[in-house]
Parts: C-alpha cells; structure tokens; sequence
C-alpha cells in the first residue's frame, strides 16, 4: 500500500495580522468569549494563539460541523475538554442543533459580571460574547442561526469575513463577530493538511494534487467501503491514488476528449463530496 505522502501547508495573509489586533483591542469590551472549533477536527482547528490572547477570558468551546463528524468521538472530544475544566456544546449552526445550549451556557458564565455590575449600580446591559474561530468554521452561519435571518455576509470560502462586527442577538445578548484567524506557522503539517481539506485555507494557496493524493490514501486504508459505496466501485480498490483517483473519475463521468480522465475535476468532486458530508461523518482528530 502507498504510504501517505507529506504535505506542507501555511496561510496568513496580512489581514489576518491585522485581525489578530483587533481582536486583543476588543476583548476587553466582552464577558465571555465562544470559540467556535470544527467538530471533525477538534485539535487541528484550535489556533493557539487564541488562548494566548484571550488569558482568563470566560470561554465556551462550540464544535460546530457535529452533523459532519462521527458521533462517538464527538462525545470522547466533550468529554476530554471537561477534563480539562472548559464549557463545550457540540453544535450544527446549519440547524441550529445545540445553539440553545450553546447560548445557557455563554450567559451563565457572564452572569458573575453582570450581577457585579449591577452591584456597582451599573444599569443591566446585555450580556456581550465574543466569537473566535478559522477561517471557515461557521461563525457568520452561528449568528445568522441565532438572528434567523442572515444578515451577516457568509460565502462557502475562507476570509470572508474582514472586519469587526457588533450583531445584537436578543435583549440579552450582544455578539462580537471577527474575521477568522490562523496562526503563521503550523507546526504539525498534519494540521496544515487537515484543516485544508476541511476548507480552513483557501483552496488556491496550496497543492491540490498533493493534499488530494494524501487525503485518497488515507481513504483507501482507513474508509474504503465509503469509497465503493458511494462511487460504485468494486470490492477491491487500487493501492495506488492516482489510480483510484482515476477510478472514480471515470464513475463520475469526468472525461476530456479521447477518454483522458480530467483529474482536477475528480478531485474537486470528491473534496465537495467529504466536505458536504455525502462520504459520511469523518472524525480526523485523534485525543492524544
């Protein structure tokens, strides 16, 4: 069997920086700070800078994308933050699964402030959250969720999102939402590889055909019944990717003129395919 080969992945355009900034200026405005992971990549999707920057800022960890992760590790991923003694929902803000939850808990930790403002003589105000995350996780999809209109620009691609803003909830609850921030290096280049293929780096920044020789071969070894099932393939798969790849490709109708493979286009539908869920919910993260 091929092994998987390495792929070595960074993105941090300048706003990132920039963003980085404004979001160290503004903590001091907010009562508790929601981190948004994705659910399919628990590890790989939390920036370290983030707890850096936030210090002992009240936090709740949201791992959104549950729908597209495997149940039972999302459970051990619960159980492995309360070890370490933080607040974690899992959610889907496409549905609006556990947004509920996911808003108890960010005005019970806020409660201790306000009451001490109240105590002050300071009149009640809502209670005022800030939203972290990558770039992609679904922060703007979260507050579009919770308005239930979406007025908050969202696209299905990273970096949409430039600046700071103010998103009033309900009268109790005022939102911070900001851009989505990597971090300049990724140490690991697992990480850079998982949160690629996720959609957390634009698409445009790294080697297709190397994360998608990689991703192929850790389908082939790990998921190769999703594989024949979804593209009708027979039983037993090629070892090689690109053969695979060729495979599927030539299921999915992905042909050029004299029957060549178009190989950009079967990549590009099976990396839609995963991200949309259609291969089934995928845990990528292992708790170390």
């Amino acid at each position: 069997m091929n092994e998987s080969p390495e792929v070595t992945i960074n993105w941090f355009p300048g706003h990132m920086a920039k963003a980085q900034r404004m979001i160290r200026e503004h903590l001091k405005l907010v009562d508790v700070v929601i981190e948004l992971l994705d659910a399919r990549i628990p590890s790989s999707s939390a920036n370290p800078v983030i707890q850096d920057i936030i210090e002992n800022k009240p936090r709740v960890i949201a791992l959104n994308k549950a729908d597209l992760a495997e149940t039972d590790w999302t459970e051990r991923w619960i159980h492995e933050f309360r070890q370490q003694g933080l607040q974690v929902v899992a959610i889907d803000s496409m549905t609006g699964k556990g947004t509920k939850t996911l808003i108890s808990r960010v005005e019970q930790l806020a409660n201790a402030k306000i009451a001490n403002l109240a105590a002050k003589g300071i009149n009640p105000r809502a209670v005022r959250a800030m939203i972290l995350g990558i770039p992609n996780v679904g922060k703007s999809s979260l507050i579009n969720r919770l308005l239930g209109t979406a007025t908050v620009r969202t696209a299905d691609k990273p970096g949409v999102t430039r600046g700071k803003q103010w998103i009033k909830i309900s009268r109790n609850l005022e939102l911070l939402d900001t851009p989505g921030v990597l971090w300049p290096k990724f140490e690991d280049p697992e990480v850079g590889f998982k949160l690629a293929i996720t959609g957390a780096i634009n698409d445009e920044v790294y080697d297709m055909e190397k994360v998608m020789d990689k991703f192929l071969t850790l389908l082939q070894q790990h998921y190769p019944d999703r594989l024949i099932e979804r593209y009708k393939l027979p039983d037993f798969l090629p070892e090689d990717s690109t053969e695979l790849l060729n495979l599927i490709g030539s299921k999915r109708g992905c042909l050029r003129s004299g029957g060549i493979i178009d190989e950009e286009k079967a990549r590009r539908i099976i990396l839609n395919e995963f991200r949309s869920g259609k291969l089934g919910p995928f845990t990528l993260d292992d708790i170390k």
